[in-house]
């Protein structure tokens, strides 16, 4: 995460004023030409003191995303040293080596770090995604309950069959008969975050209603997911530090919007501790035994921990499977013939559930839809919930490709742009081929899901961070586009030779959302 956030301080420039002369004399002939694929690329040269300053303020403010995501795809081991000022150092690579290296065989060696934390302290706190040590362990092991094969199965069949069956399918039938444009990303948070907040807390938001009402909730949680991301991609960080200090600009924004998230969670956490009292009060209560119940119950009280807790299971169950379909259906009205192939798979599915038990028909035809899997995998491939990930060397390390590691340095791998490299996936990487994912079944099985190794696809992190929700965020993924496809045609309203925009925050999101209509289908074709 290195794009540089607009300066609205003007003092850290001072710093550079000597070397700008130096830049508009030479900035010809600064850059150095390197050939990769038969192509010509020209890398930024680094400059003694301000590093590679001037290379990053000349790429426009949108285009920095894309411009580092070509220096890893045109550096010979996928492997660029990003100098920053004043002699500091980050890595940015998409060799599945060095991420096998990074989350596995060194594991200890690379933490979010103390750099990470105090980016993301105001808004995470000690969350999962924001720990280390025995503080993420213990996160981790207690979360780990959630995801067992009894917790899936009533996750499918009592929360998200209820929210899509009650709330998401009449929502989009009434667009449907009425002609009416939706925003497709903004529904899918709605979705999302209920699911999550039911699953995860016990509780309710109703975010997903008839109304769509405004929240108040997830205004802010917007606003700060990307206040937090412009702190990763300023090259001084004593900006947004003297801005926070200070409580002006951006920062007061954030400081705002994470009151605003962090009464929210104080609330479910209050919620929570109120219907436990009663269960052994002797009184009657509906509280199940969800994931904040269970961290009640280790002994850990303190009400920052557990709301820390809370705010991270939202960003994690609300915008990375928000953000993934989205891009899914995208491409979907892309690549009709991928559209047609899930159809067929739905109706073989339901035909083939027809003769099982109520109660075990909705979890296994999810099971079996192995090309709605692989049309997923895909398309996460192309679209990552999660573009970047950083991690920081707590001591000296040589990467597998000879990439000097310096204590202290930033380390990131970039799931993005390895989802387009053709090294790992071939000449037709550019394609969106779900058929990439599949070898074809015997018997009455079409198709046989084969995954790639998780370091050339490191989508859910791998190693002993590898996402828990793995499975869970398939699960809901995969109901949700049997659930609306069996129903409706999704029609994206857009302009001829439109191409929507990848937002990298934290998460990824679609810039100005998707706009759609639904359109009935007569029947399953």
């Amino acid at each position: 995460m290195f794009e540089l956030e607009n300066f609205k301080l003007l003092y850290p420039l001072l710093l550079i004023i000597p070397f700008l002369f130096l830049y508009f004399i030479k900035f010809s002939s600064s850059q150095t030409k390197k050939t990769c694929q038969s192509t010509s690329f020209e890398f930024p040269k680094a400059y003694p003191l301000i590093g590679h300053l001037l290379a990053v303020l000349k790429q426009k403010k949108d285009e920095r995303f894309r411009w580092l995501t070509s220096l890893v795809h045109n550096s010979p081991n996928s492997t660029f040293v990003m100098h920053r000022p004043l002699g500091q150092k980050s890595i940015l690579t998409g060799n599945p080596a060095n991420v096998q290296h990074i989350l596995k065989t060194r594991f200890p060696l690379y933490e979010k770090g103390p750099l990470h934390k105090t980016i993301l302290e105001d808004l995470l706190g000690d969350g999962i995604f924001n720990s280390d040590g025995d503080v993420w362990k213990f996160q981790r092991q207690v979360a780990s309950h959630e995801f067992s094969t009894k917790s899936l199965r009533n996750f499918v069949e009592t929360v998200v069959d209820i929210e899509l069956s009650d709330r998401l399918i009449p929502i989009l039938s009434d667009a449907a008969k009425n002609q009416t444009v939706l925003d497709l990303q903004d529904i899918l948070q709605r979705f999302t975050f209920d699911n999550i907040c039911k699953i995860a807390f016990g509780y309710d938001p109703e975010y997903l209603s008839p109304s769509l009402p405004d929240a108040k909730f997830a205004v802010a949680f917007e606003d700060a997911v990307m206040i937090s991301t412009q702190r990763f991609r300023t090259f001084f960080p004593i900006t947004w530090k003297i801005r926070r200090f200070l409580n002006i600009g951006s920062e007061k924004k954030l400081k705002e919007a994470v009151s605003e998230i962090r009464n929210f969670a104080k609330s479910l956490v209050s919620q929570k501790k109120q219907g436990m009292l009663k269960n052994l009060e002797g009184f009657h209560s509906s509280e199940s035994d969800d994931l904040l119940s269970r961290f009640l119950k280790s002994g850990h009280s303190d009400e920052n921990f557990v709301t820390d807790i809370v705010i991270s299971f939202i960003l994690a169950g609300r915008d990375t499977t928000s953000s993934a379909l989205t891009w899914f259906y995208w491409l979907l009205y892309k690549n009709k013939h991928v559209e047609e192939e899930i159809i067929k798979e739905i109706n073989k599915n339901r035909g083939k559930q027809s003769n099982k038990t109520e109660h075990s028909s909705v979890l296994e035809e999810v099971k079996d839809m192995v090309y709605i899997h692989a049309a997923l995998y895909e398309s996460m491939r192309l679209y990552p919930p999660v573009p970047l990930d950083t991690k920081q060397a707590n001591a000296n390390d040589v990467l597998p490709d000879g990439t000097l590691v310096q204590k202290g340095s930033w380390v990131t791998y970039h799931p993005y742009a390895m989802g387009r490299m053709e090294s790992i996936w071939g000449i037709d990487w550019a394609e969106y081929r779900p058929e990439r994912w599949l070898e074809v079944g015997t018997g009455e099985v079409n198709w046989k899901f084969v995954p790639k190794d998780p370091y050339s696809y490191p989508v859910f992190q791998a190693g002993p961070r590898v996402c828990l929700g793995k499975d869970m965020a398939f699960l809901q993924m995969k109901r949700v586009v049997a659930g609306i496809l069996e129903r409706f045609r999704v029609v994206p309203v857009v302009d001829d030779g439109f191409e929507p925009v990848y937002i990298p925050n934290l998460t990824a999101k679609m810039q100005g959302g998707l706009q759609v209509r639904f359109e009935e289908r007569v029947s399953i074709e």
